[in-house]
């Protein structure tokens, strides 16, 4: 039985009189890796900023675990964003900061947890996404998948029940690309984590996704909402093909 996490009901995104997209309506269920995806423009980023407190829809609710977020007090909503993980394009490591330090600093900032509680965290986030080892390296002396997999541990620091991803792939040649795909349905797996990622990489759509919603920049709406196979399998829609066979138009594309 599916448990909806998260729920956006008719939704407007937009600044000032300019709208991004309007009339969203979609659920992200628990354990859900949940893509969201469309076109250069149709608003990806803007949709993930609004899910993570960032900005204020013009119009619509998000709801989790059926609490109201953008109804809350500022107070509610802080608590809210406590479990949220956020791993941002470019790491967003601080390059000052080792990456034991780095990740130790949301445990120092947000919990009353010893030192030596800390650095027991903080090992065990770096062994789970394999950067065992590597405590007393600065970010510009790993590469940058690396880089990406040190900000997801630092994005896990707080166990979070919901982990966002925005263009994680961005950057990274394929093989660190396909790693941190495995990386992620393990942590998927392992810890039963929410996953909410923006992407056009399809082959991390096709591999990682069990959910999501496809937006269109020309309609300034959602052309359709779940499973991408299925969505390529079974949609009518000439974008969301065009979209999912990179042009091709073959519906029978196995990705």
């Amino acid at each position: 039985m599916q448990t909806p996490h998260i729920t956006v009901t008719d939704l407007t995104m937009a600044y000032g009189d300019f709208v991004i997209q309007h009339g969203l309506n979609f659920t992200i269920d628990r354990g859900d890796v949940f893509i969201i995806m469309g076109g250069s423009g149709c608003g990806k980023s803007t949709l993930l900023k609004h899910l993570i407190g960032l900005q204020r829809p013009a119009k619509g609710d998000v709801f989790y675990n059926r609490r109201n977020f953008w109804q809350a007090t500022a107070e509610e909503r802080t608590k809210l964003m406590r479990r949220f993980g956020v791993l941002y394009q470019s790491g967003a490591l601080f390059s000052s900061l080792t990456l034991a330090e780095n990740i130790a600093l949301p445990m120092g900032e947000f919990t009353d947890l010893s030192r030596s509680e800390i650095a027991d965290i903080m090992s065990y986030k770096l062994a789970l996404v394999g950067l065992a080892g590597f405590e007393d390296y600065y970010p510009a002396e790993i590469s940058g998948g690396m880089q990406k997999r040190a900000g997801l541990a630092r994005a896990m620091a707080l166990d979070p029940e919901i982990l966002f991803f925005d263009e994680p792939s961005a950057g990274l040649d394929p093989v660190s690309a396909r790693l941190l795909d495995d990386l992620i349905i393990k942590l998927k797996e392992t810890l039963g984590t929410t996953i909410v990622v923006v992407t056009h990489e399809l082959a991390s759509i096709f591999s990682i996704g069990t959910n999501s919603v496809f937006l269109d920049s020309e309609t300034k709406t959602m052309l359709a909402t779940g499973n991408p196979k299925k969505l390529l399998a079974e949609s009518k829609d000439s974008k969301i093909i065009q979209f999912l066979t990179r042009g091709e138009g073959n519906v029978n594309n196995e990705a």
